[in-house]
């Protein structure tokens, strides 16, 4: 394979729950293709790499694994501001073109399912954000408890609730705005053949170029997740966050502020301030349920993967893992270039 081969071939997505090796499996890939003569740019799929700021609760690469490889999609937020599936589309379907027309190939490596999806299949044209309708539901929540409109969202869009978290405040409150907004569950958006789409235009990009790590025992995956969560607390987690809640302008319920780990340090820290300002932190409490929250996120993960059908699936919890990813694109890619009847689309 050389480089001119390399701008007719398709963009190689590599998904995962968390913590399952996909920074290491990617540019493990890239070395490999690098030594063959095709360059290889990354495009961040992950939600929370879009923040600055940001680094060590969303287990960001590091400078050395940034500098290994061009990366794209990370730290081009505020963390005040928000980032949709929409402008990840948008962005992606730029940048694949941009990296191709260099001669190199676009590898789009993360755990944000909702990116992958919305990038292969296109995503709705949904109704806009409505500030009052937020509002309001903020207030409901307030009152009642996120599980209980979880449980309103289950009476009215029965399908997007099955795979929502109770706690997912921001998933829920968007279900349920749609809603309010255009009288239609969230749900029926992705289902009907008529509504209008921003689809990804790039040739190749759809879930047959999907490799995915996935582990085969729950059990290895869980320990990788508290590996990561203890090695965060010691490199200085709870300081990142205690700088983004000094800055003043942040709160819990921005996007940014959710993400797991984030939002369970910020209401541990909202603790100690309410009931015991002066005394240590409660670090044994955050860990439980950050890791808790961490093991749910790789559980809705995973169920994301699964219903993606054509996507090539990796045991990431056995020996040679990534020497099997690396042989893996290897054949998709060689399969691609000998032409289009080599290989089903």
């Amino acid at each position: 394979m050389t480089a001119p081969e390399a701008a007719t071939l398709p963009a190689i997505a590599l998904a995962g729950p968390t913590a399952s090796g996909k920074t290491a499996g990617a540019l493990a890939l890239a070395a490999v293709l690098g030594r063959r003569g095709t360059p290889v740019e990354i495009i961040s799929v992950d939600s929370a790499l879009v923040y600055r700021g940001m680094d060590i609760g969303t287990a960001k690469p590091t400078p050395a694994e940034l500098a290994a490889v061009p990366h794209h999609l990370i730290d081009i937020r505020d963390p005040l501001q928000a980032y949709s599936a929409a402008e990840f589309v948008q962005d992606a379907t730029r940048l694949i073109a941009e990296i191709r027309a260099r001669g190199a190939l676009p590898l789009l490596v993360g755990g944000t399912m909702l990116y992958f999806k919305a990038l292969f299949d296109g995503i709705d044209d949904m109704p806009p954000a409505d500030p009052a309708v937020r509002a309001r539901l903020e207030a409901q929540a307030a009152e009642l408890g996120w599980p209980a409109l979880h449980a309103e969202l289950a009476r009215i869009d029965p399908v997007t609730a099955a795979r929502l978290a109770p706690a997912d405040s921001q998933r829920i409150q968007r279900a349920l705005e749609v809603w309010h907004v255009s009288g239609r569950p969230l749900s029926s958006f992705h289902t009907t053949s008529t509504t209008k789409k921003i689809a990804a235009s790039a040739d190749g990009i759809s879930a047959g170029a999907l490799f995915s790590l996935e582990p085969d025992d729950r059990a290895w995956l869980h320990a990788r997740i508290a590996q990561r969560f203890d090695a965060m607390l010691a490199g200085g987690f709870i300081d990142e966050v205690q700088a983004l809640r000094a800055r003043g302008d942040l709160h819990p319920d921005l996007p940014s502020m959710r993400c797991v780990g984030y939002r369970q340090a910020w209401e541990e820290l909202d603790f100690q301030a309410r009931h015991a300002p002066g005394t240590p932190l409660n670090l044994a409490a955050l860990r439980e349920r950050g890791i808790a929250a961490t093991r749910q996120l790789a559980k809705r993960q995973i169920t994301w993967l699964r219903s993606m059908p054509g996507r090539h699936a990796i045991a990431c919890d056995q020996p040679g893992a990534e020497a099997r990813l690396v042989e893996a694109v290897l054949q998709r890619l060689a399969q691609r270039a000998a032409g289009p009847g080599a290989v089903a689309a």
